[in-house]
């Protein structure tokens, strides 16, 4: 039984959720959310409150219980306050820039790297501190790692894209005789 399922989830002032098919939608006041949801567990929302059940009791719709569960707590949460993730590049000659709808970075390639920003996200870069924010966790947690792994820390000088709260565990460089 999932213990993250059986809870209720309280829909707080200035949220309002409404359910049409097997599309979820969120709407507070920094926007909306939509989400499709299988129809393996039941959704209720009755009274400010939101429940959730599964239709059977197999395996797969029991693990599917916590996660609808996750993913309505995280959209009631990102309409209300945007979600946030930081990133910060470190190296000599590394550049990035936010210029209309893409990311701009000069990643020591001989090439620049263009990253096309999704919709939903908002991105600011002020020297090599990269901000990114929006209201689904999803998107913006996804669109962030993909913008790390494009230079991943390397750990003997620490060069590449890091998260602001991620330490580098740094190697011993080559020993001199």
């Amino acid at each position: 039984m999932s213990r993250i399922g059986k809870q209720e989830i309280l829909i707080p002032a200035g949220v309002e959720v409404t359910k049409s098919g097997g599309v979820l939608t969120v709407k507070g006041p920094k926007g909306a959310i939509n989400k499709d949801f299988r129809d393996d567990i039941t959704i209720t929302i009755k009274d400010k409150m939101i429940t959730l059940n599964t239709n059977r009791n197999d395996k797969f719709s029991k693990a599917l219980w916590g996660t609808y569960a996750s993913h309505i707590k995280n959209m009631i949460a990102g309409v209300q306050t945007p979600y946030v993730k930081k990133l910060i590049l470190e190296g000599v000659g590394f550049k990035s820039e936010v210029k209309g709808k893409e990311l701009h970075l000069a990643l020591g390639f001989s090439h620049p790297v263009i990253v096309k920003i999704p919709e939903g996200i908002t991105m600011t870069t002020e020297k090599n501190n990269i901000t990114v924010t929006g209201i689904d966790k999803e998107v913006v947690g996804s669109f962030t790692a993909g913008v790390r792994a494009l230079k991943k820390p390397e750990p003997y000088k620490g060069k590449g894209f890091r998260y602001d709260t991620e330490v580098i565990r740094r190697k011993q460089g080559k020993k001199t005789a």
